[in-house]
């Protein structure tokens, strides 16, 4: 499969802090690379580099195969941006707002023209494109800054934390919209602080931390990764943590982790439903109804926090990565 993006060895400086450190990426044709990190880690300083708005110090990196620092003005004609927060004309309408892109990217009047009402239309911005952007909502800005940057219908699109602050619905339906964008042969770099948005989307996840990929491979096999399924019990009081540890001990692959302030219990499992089904009967037999019982199979948050240390003030020594690179 041809690559969309393929970087090797990415290096950015900033005096003598270095913020991204020989980063390797591989993103095929009409796939979707989720790029994940704390805040500080190089993602945005990486997408900047990717899109050619900042030169790496050493490495080198195709956009469709056009080197970005040999022919930095080629590559911008088959790459579209969306940032952190909306680059919008708030004085102009939404149409205008397109139709000026358009000619910025030398597409003719008549073409320019077009191509803003057919974005209007896809990003359900008909009736709102009469109006100045200055007078949208949040989400309404995002989709008219997405639509800016498919003006040209680049090959490659990077979405730089493209629906921080909106609602859940303006948030799915962004998504809605990237899955259209892949499925019609878009590559797409994503970064995000939701994991959800990740798992949702990307075929491939690359974690970094200060600048350095600490894990890489698909939502899946990051997730098997962090562990497998657990049983998961939450008691009326803390008294009864004992027993049903002690009743529980017999059906997990792994010793039960007590947690007494929150009343709760977690045993690894195998086996699944059948585990559940086990754990049921071993609570009946002890005479405790528990308040919830089930189970929990590691999420893209369990992965984030075992690999960053993210929300705990530590990280961990550099494991190795997890899965092949550019897979789906």
């Amino acid at each position: 499969m041809s690559q969309g993006v393929l970087a090797t060895g990415l290096v950015k400086r900033y005096g003598g802090t270095t913020a991204v450190a020989g980063l390797d990426l591989a993103v095929p044709e009409g796939t979707v690379l989720g790029l994940l990190g704390p805040n500080g880690a190089g993602k945005t300083t990486t997408v900047r580099m990717l899109s050619t708005l900042q030169a790496p110090d050493a490495g080198e990196c195709t956009i469709a195969g056009v080197d970005i620092v040999r022919h930095p003005q080629k590559a911008r004609k088959l790459l579209g941006l969306s940032g952190q927060y909306a680059a919008v004309d708030e004085f102009l309408t939404g149409y205008e707002n397109l139709e000026m892109v358009g000619r910025l990217h030398r597409l003719g009047k008549t073409r320019a023209r077009a191509r803003a009402r057919e974005l209007l239309e896809r990003f359900d911005l008909v009736e709102a494109g009469r109006r100045p952007a200055r007078t949208y909502s949040g989400g309404m800005r995002r989709r008219l800054d997405l639509a800016g940057a498919l003006v040209a219908a680049p090959p490659v699109v990077f979405l730089d934390e493209p629906t921080a602050g909106l609602d859940p619905s303006s948030r799915i339906g962004m998504w809605e919209l990237v899955r259209e964008m892949v499925d019609g042969g878009t590559t797409v770099v994503l970064t995000t602080q939701y994991l959800e948005e990740a798992d949702q989307l990307a075929s491939n996840i690359v974690v970094i931390d200060n600048g350095r990929i600490v894990a890489e491979g698909s939502p899946t096999e990051l997730k098997r990764a962090v562990g497998e399924e657990s049983l998961h019990v939450t008691l009326a009081n803390r008294e009864e943590t004992s027993l049903v540890a002690r009743a529980l001990r017999g059906i997990g692959i792994g010793a039960p982790v007590v947690d007494e302030e929150r009343h709760t219990i977690a045993v690894p499992v195998s086996g699944g439903t059948d585990a559940l089904t086990a754990g049921v009967r071993a609570l009946d037999a002890a005479g405790v109804r528990p308040v919830d019982i089930g189970l929990r199979r590691p999420t893209l948050d369990d992965v984030f926090l075992q690999l960053t240390g993210a929300g705990t003030g530590t990280g961990p020594s550099r494991p190795g990565r997890t899965g092949r690179r550019g897979t789906a």
